[in-house]
């Protein structure tokens, strides 16, 4: 695996008119556009802009207090996107609904507000569906509910949080050669016999599996291959063992509406959120803490990933 920060040295590689030029025509005809040629000129600079203005608000949000960092990672976030989504729609934005961010939250929280229990709902319009629809062809999640618990599980990083201070473990491992044993501890935590486990895999995979045996699957690489997850520092992957609907989403869409719910919070739930950070009260304080550091490094990596597979 390439060192966590040399992704940042891949965004300069398109800090060249010419090169993000030739970049986006190569993208245009791949998608059959005929403008392409045309069309590439046009975005070359928006393309080159929205990654370097997302650049420079994780490298703003490193040396910001932890009470700004959500907006700041939101912003990066949603720069990097818009840029992936010049490769995929060259007449982007080509209406004004798709630059709406594409996720609600509660406007007022309610009394004892938990994070973990806090909802966010996927619009019809905006920058989210327009993103999840053109990359990811992902559209069942338009209309629901993402509860934010349920998307943090998800997140193989943040196991060893969720299984500390809630004595919940939300990941069954694989090992360093890509394989998952079905042992009897994996199976309790699915309420599954192998033979129904078996079933439940290969309704969900969407990647390549095969079983090298009969309680072991391998899958070819270490990327997320959904319902498989990819921890960055470990690259390793594991499979979520608490299901629920977000287990069908990609992760970077995953990062988008956490970080969307949290941006909103610092900006206009002041009162609670500093209360939050200075008296630390229950177990939010943590598991926004460790999201925000896995985050921070963990999702510019995954957005560039999809622009490099493009070259």
């Amino acid at each position: 695996m390439e060192s966590k920060n040399q992704h940042w040295d891949f965004i300069h590689y398109f800090q060249s008119a010419e090169y993000s030029q030739k970049f986006l025509k190569k993208c245009y005809e791949k998608i059959g556009f005929h403008g392409a040629d045309t069309k590439s000129y046009d975005n070359c600079y928006p393309f080159m802009y929205y990654l370097e203005q997302g650049e420079l608000y994780y490298k703003q949000a490193l040396n910001s207090p932890i009470s700004l960092q959500p907006i700041l990672l939101f912003y990066g976030y949603i720069h990097f996107i818009k840029a992936i989504v010049l490769t995929e729609d060259p007449l982007y934005p080509e209406t004004t609904q798709v630059l709406a961010h594409g996720v609600t939250s509660r406007k007022r929280k309610k009394q004892h507000y938990h994070f973990l229990q806090d909802e966010v709902k996927v619009q019809k319009n905006g920058l989210f569906s327009h993103f999840s629809t053109r990359v990811f062809h992902v559209k069942h999640i338009i209309g629901e509910k993402l509860k934010m618990e349920d998307l943090l599980v998800q997140l193989p990083e943040l196991e060893e949080v969720f299984t500390i201070l809630l004595n919940k473990p939300t990941m069954a491992w694989f090992n360093s050669r890509n394989e998952l044993t079905l042992d009897e501890s994996l199976l309790n935590r699915f309420h599954m016999s192998q033979d129904l486990f078996k079933q439940y895999i290969k309704e969900k995979i969407r990647g390549d599996v095969s079983w090298i045996a009969e309680d072991t699957i391998t899958v070819p690489s270490s990327s997320e291959q959904l319902p498989f997850r990819w921890h960055m520092d470990k690259d390793l992957l594991a499979l979520p063992s608490i299901r629920n609907e977000a287990g069908s989403i990609p992760e970077v869409l995953l990062h988008y509406a956490i970080l969307y719910n949290l941006s909103m919070i610092a900006r206009y739930e002041t009162e609670w959120w500093v209360e939050l950070l200075k008296n630390r009260t229950n177990e939010d304080y943590s598991i926004i803490r460790t999201f925000l550091k896995v985050t921070t490094q963990k999702a510019p990596y995954l957005l560039l990933e999809i622009l490099k597979r493009k070259m």
